[in-house]
Order: C-alpha cells, then sequence, then structure tokens
C-alpha cells in the first residue's frame, strides 16, 4: 500500500472563488482565556469525543521531548489543569523541567489553540475534590497502575485493581499521595482557524511572566 492511499488529498479549492471575509471579530479579542472559554464552548457542543482532549508536550531534564494526550479537566484566568501520577513520565519530566505545551485541536470546529507555559502542583484541597468526583473504578485504577512501567500481562493488572478493591471494600477511596493536578500557566497562547489555501487565521497572545499584561499580534500562516 503506497502513501497516497494512507494520506488524504489537500483539500481543493475554486481559484476563482472571492476571498473569505476577514475575520475581524476574532482579532478584535484582547483577553486570551475568555476567547478560549468562548470556543471550548463551542467545541463541547459541537465535537462528537472528547472536546477536552489536548496533546501534552513535555521535555525531560536533557531537554528531550515527549507528547502524549490527555483530558483538561478545569481552567480560569490562572491556568490550565490536568491530573496524572507524578511517578508516570509525565510526571517524572515535569519534575525536572516544570514546563509544558499543549495543543487542542476540534476538527468539526476546523480550530486549534496552542498554549506554552509553566507548571505548577495544584492544591492537595483541589487535587482531592477532583479525585472525588471520579468514577470509583477509576480511583481504584489509580492505585493499582504504576503508570509508565513495564507491565507482565493484563491479569496483573486486574489482580492489582481486585486487591485494591477488596481494600477499600465499599468505602471511600482516598486520594494516592503521587496522584496530582497539574497547572499549566500560560506564557503564550495561540488561536488558529482554519482558512483556504492553508492561508490560515493566528491569533497570539503571549506576555513575559505569570501575571503580567499580555501582548497580542496576528501571525502570519
Amino acid at each position: 500500500m503506497s502513501s497516497d492511499d494512507l494520506i488524504p488529498p489537500s483539500p481543493k479549492y475554486d481559484p476563482n472563488a472571492p476571498p473569505s471575509a476577514d475575520d475581524a471579530a476574532l482579532f478584535a479579542e484582547s483577553e486570551p482565556f475568555q476567547l478560549f472559554e468562548s470556543w471550548f464552548k463551542e467545541a463541547k457542543a459541537k465535537e462528537p469525543n472528547d472536546p477536552n482532549g489536548m496533546a501534552l508536550a513535555t521535555a525531560d531534564a536533557s531537554g528531550f521531548p515527549d507528547v502524549r494526550m490527555v483530558l483538561l479537566k478545569s481552567f480560569d484566568a490562572a491556568g490550565f489543569v490536568f491530573y496524572s501520577s507524578a511517578e508516570s513520565a509525565k510526571g517524572r519530566q515535569l519534575e525536572a523541567n516544570p514546563r509544558a505545551a499543549f495543543v487542542m485541536h476540534w476538527k468539526s470546529l476546523r480550530r486549534q489553540v496552542r498554549v506554552r507555559g509553566l507548571v505548577e502542583k495544584v492544591s492537595d484541597a483541589e487535587a482531592d475534590a477532583y479525585f472525588q468526583s471520579r468514577d470509583r473504578g477509576a480511583r481504584l485504577g489509580a492505585w493499582a497502575s504504576q503508570q509508565s512501567r513495564p507491565l507482565e500481562d493484563r491479569l496483573a493488572l486486574e489482580k492489582r485493581i481486585a486487591e485494591y478493591a477488596a481494600k477499600y471494600g465499599l468505602g471511600e477511596v482516598p486520594r494516592p499521595e503521587y496522584w496530582r493536578g497539574y497547572r499549566i500557566v500560560p506564557l503564550a497562547i495561540e488561536f488558529w482557524r482554519d482558512r483556504p489555501f492553508r492561508l490560515h487565521d493566528r491569533l497570539a497572545f503571549t506576555r513575559d511572566a505569570p501575571g503580567r499584561a499580555w501582548s497580542k499580534s496576528r501571525l502570519y500562516p
């Protein structure tokens, strides 16, 4: 099978069609979190699966990058929050290099948002509250999974799940100390909108440090 059979062709556009109007409303925006909230609401309404899915990029102490899909669990003017085991590959990388980037791509909207920033841990109270909101099976799984480490076979994982299910019975399943939340405090947020002929709209917000004022710029595609 050739790559032509696997990779979709580039979209075709009518070269004689008039250019689409400039998105004046997009470039008039001055506050990135409000714009993100607006786009995210649209994504929740139109994306069929995981509108909060994001490709999270981290790097180890040597600078070697890694990326994986995680779920955004909350956001506000302080930053974007996700949860993971601190003993996972991403947890170890963030301990060594507390910086990260992510992209959220909403195919149904033909939009994406890119974020880069510093990483801090959320409070224990915040992590506890979110952990208890999870399904009981997911809480037991957080105890049973030695995330990112070698697994002999599926049966070994199921045995560990059964052990913790018996340990906690019908009672509360507490949050493991190593399971925590991470907040990406952005220094750069870019909003991208698909346009014909790869002439996309790009609006970037940047700042020198958390708490500083945002600078806004329009970027070439």
